[in-house]
């Protein structure tokens, strides 16, 4: 396009963009990569997962009452290497650990009086807070079908450990057994020993010549 004349005849230059520098803003604070954050549940198989919300009884209040305890997603696992199953529940957000028990085959699941989507149970050795302590949860499900499928996989995972401990039964003995042979292989028997005496004794006789 060439240059254009106004009404009055004067000559209007085409109209220009001002161009502006391209800005960058470097940041402030280098953030440093990400690292792996470990959570001890690699090794295991996750059986049941589902949101819930966890209660502990404090028999030390008068009278006793449920406290709220945390709200997240409470998980069994399964160590297969160890026969061992567990509970485990983190808080949402801080992710800090609010259940951590073994499950075992004393271990009974009942319903929680006037809720239907509630259980309680009882844990000798609950490490939530590192020290074990005897606790009595429960937890509630936002649904009465999650807390029925957190029921059945609670009672089937019952009867694995007590298959699990038998296991580790077997093997503790089958280990016990591979050490002791291993100790009679290193310890001479009765005989040997008499063997080994009468050898030694000979070693030291001198034959003379005639």
């Amino acid at each position: 396009m060439g240059d254009e004349k106004s009404a009055a005849g004067d000559v209007v230059e085409d109209e220009v963009e001002p161009s502006s520098p391209e800005i960058v803003f470097a940041p402030v604070v280098e953030l440093p990569d990400l690292v792996p954050v470990t959570t001890m549940e690699e090794d295991e198989d996750e059986l049941f997962k589902m949101r819930s919300k966890l209660y502990r009884m404090d028999n030390e209040a008068q009278p006793p009452e449920w406290k709220e305890r945390g709200l997240g997603n409470l998980k069994i696992l399964h160590h297969p290497k160890r026969f061992a199953y567990r509970i485990v529940m983190r808080r949402e957000q801080t992710y800090k650990i609010c259940a951590n028990h073994a499950i075992t085959p004393e271990m009974n699941l009942l319903p929680m009086a006037g809720s239907e989507k509630a259980f309680v149970w009882f844990t000798a050795a609950d490490f939530a807070d590192e020290e074990p302590k005897h606790e009595t949860l429960a937890a509630r499900f936002g649904s009465k079908e999650g807390a029925d499928a957190f029921k059945a996989a609670f009672e089937e995972t019952v009867k694995k450990s007590v298959a699990g401990a038998r296991e580790e039964e077997k093997e503790n003995v089958k280990e016990k057994k591979g050490e002791e042979s291993k100790e009679e292989e290193k310890t001479p028997s009765k005989e040997e020993k008499v063997i080994e005496k009468v050898s030694s004794e000979m070693d030291k006789l001198s034959v003379k010549t005639e």
